[in-house]
Formats: structure tokens, C-alpha cells, sequence
């Protein structure tokens, strides 16, 4: 069980602590954590994180393929956890970025700017 981050920041319980998440939520919120820290960024942990910060460098082509890799790179040690598919658009200048993910045979989609 961990902690429920949003926007990050803990967020109460309302009875002076804080909430908790577990099975599902949990593993999308790590999921999320592990895909928007920039790989490299922690000195003594130097695989943890993604290179998708990079994509916007990419030519529009390569960066689907680009990102499903970037992505299995950073989620290769979460058990029972693939990659399946992304897709990315560019819409004003920004990149959106739909992974499409298999957890224990449940599909799961999250959906990120980059």
C-alpha cells in the first residue's frame, strides 16, 4: 500500500493522516511516477525514470515506437506488467502521449502530456 499523491502533493484522510492506495491504483500511480521522472535524474538509482522527455526531439514517425520502448524500459521491473501499444499526437505544440498497457491480463490506458 502507498501513499495517494495528486498534483504531488499527499493528500489527507480527513482523520489527520493520510490516504493509501492498493492493487490497481496503486500500480498506476507508480506507474505514472516511474513514466514522468527523467531517467538519470537520481544519482544512486540511475534506471529509474523514462527517456520520454526526449521524444519531442524524435521525428514524428520514430516516436511511437520510440515511446512503447522508453516506456518498457522504465516499467521492466514491475511483475506481471506490459507494454502494448503507444500512441502519440502533437496538438499545439505539445506532445500527448496513450499507453496502452496489460496488467495480469486487464488492460490498462494512461494518458500523459509530454
Amino acid at each position: 500500500m502507498e501513499l495517494f499523491l495528486q498534483n504531488g502533493d499527499y493528500q489527507p484522510d480527513g482523520k489527520g493522516g493520510l490516504l493509501r492506495v492498493e492493487g490497481r491504483e496503486e500500480l498506476l500511480q507508480r506507474v505514472l511516477w516511474k513514466l514522468t521522472a527523467r531517467r538519470g535524474q537520481f544519482p544512486f538509482l540511475p534506471r529509474l525514470g523514462s527517456r520520454l522527455y526526449t521524444l519531442n526531439r524524435e521525428k514524428p514517425s520514430a516516436r511511437p515506437g520510440l515511446a512503447r520502448q522508453y516506456a518498457a524500459e522504465a516499467l521492466a521491473e514491475e511483475a506481471d506488467l506490459s507494454v502494448t501499444e503507444a500512441l502519440v499526437e502533437e496538438e499545439g505544440g505539445n506532445l500527448l502521449l496513450t499507453l496502452l498497457l496489460d496488467w495480469k491480463g486487464e488492460a490498462m490506458e494512461i494518458k500523459m502530456d509530454l
